[in-house]
């Protein structure tokens, strides 16, 4: 395993395993593959709804001896409508509760909405606290994230978590993040298959010349640019494949090659379309309310 260092020297892995979207019953399992894998990076969120689940499985494996907790690196989001500095304060330690632990590797702020100024001055006393060893953001676009690094001088995030992948490389974003010291990380480094990703020819003739898979030479591209990336797998032998990473360098011509297919572009949203904002509301909103009734109907 790779490490990057973060701004405050903490040191954090390079490659993740990512939780979103993996449902509830298999969570538990998929985490602890992962962690027998060799992963140590493990991503949830409050509104992925398994954060209990998550909690779940690094206690089984601390338990069981697979790995020890200051080996781990944790990472949760706080979700918009636990914005301001009372919600947002309480909601982590609600997420600490849910995950079994005492501290957290890192938090982030999920969405550039709402009061996010309240909400990251939480996370700086957590952190002064000793309740999280390393803050920061996700989605926060160059500009949101300069205007929290220009005004916001008490602490700069440690972290920007943002979708990057081939097609949207993120380069610029990521120039302005070295800029002020913030660390990038990639979610949807696979862009879940978009734009026909896995047989691309321009990646799937660069995986032959190194015997290597589509995933590896993303994942690999990324970690030569110094992105920390998060891939997601429900199967063993896929987290084997993305973790296996460290074997084998691009060539710059080939990481030339690939940064000549981005577009710039979102392969899922843009967090500047007003419906878009308003869409995060909503389906969170929904889940939120299945989660709850579904908890509801467990305890009757």
């Amino acid at each position: 395993m790779e490490y990057v260092t973060l701004s405050n020297g903490v040191k954090m892995p390079k490659n993740g395993y990512g939780v979103y979207q993996i449902a509830k019953e298999d969570c538990e399992r998929c985490v602890i593959d992962a962690i027998k894998v060799g992963y140590r990076l493990i991503d949830t969120a409050q509104s992925y709804f398994n954060e209990e689940e998550v909690g779940n499985a690094i206690q089984k494996a601390i338990k069981e001896g697979l790995v020890k907790r200051k080996e781990l690196f944790i990472t949760s989001k706080v979700w918009i409508d636990n914005y301001g500095y009372e919600n947002c304060k309480n909601s982590v330690l609600e997420s600490m509760k849910k995950l079994k632990v005492d501290y957290l590797d890192l938090m982030l702020l999920h969405q550039p909405f709402s009061d996010y100024y309240g909400a990251y001055k939480a996370l700086e006393d957590l952190y002064e606290e000793g309740k999280i060893r390393a803050i920061g953001v996700s989605n926060f676009y160059p500009d949101r994230l300069t205007d929290l690094c220009l005004f916001e001088r008490r602490i700069i995030p440690h972290v920007n978590q943002v979708e990057t992948n081939v097609f949207n490389s993120q380069y610029e974003a990521q120039e302005n993040m070295e800029k002020y010291n913030v660390q990038i990380e990639a979610w949807a480094p696979f862009a879940e298959g978009r734009n026909n990703m896995f047989s691309n020819e321009v990646l799937t003739n660069i995986g032959k010349k190194y015997n290597k898979s589509v995933a590896q030479v993303i994942l690999r591209w990324l970690t030569q640019r110094n992105v920390v990336a998060l891939s997601k797998s429900t199967l063993v032998e896929r987290m084997e494949e993305n973790f296996n990473i460290f074997d084998f360098e691009l060539s710059k011509e080939d990481m030339d090659k690939i940064k000549e297919l981005d577009t710039k572009t979102s392969l899922f949203f843009s967090h500047y379309d007003p419906n878009m904002v308003a869409w995060f509301d909503d389906i969170v909103t929904a889940r939120r309310t299945n989660h709850d009734h579904k908890k509801d109907k467990k305890n009757w």
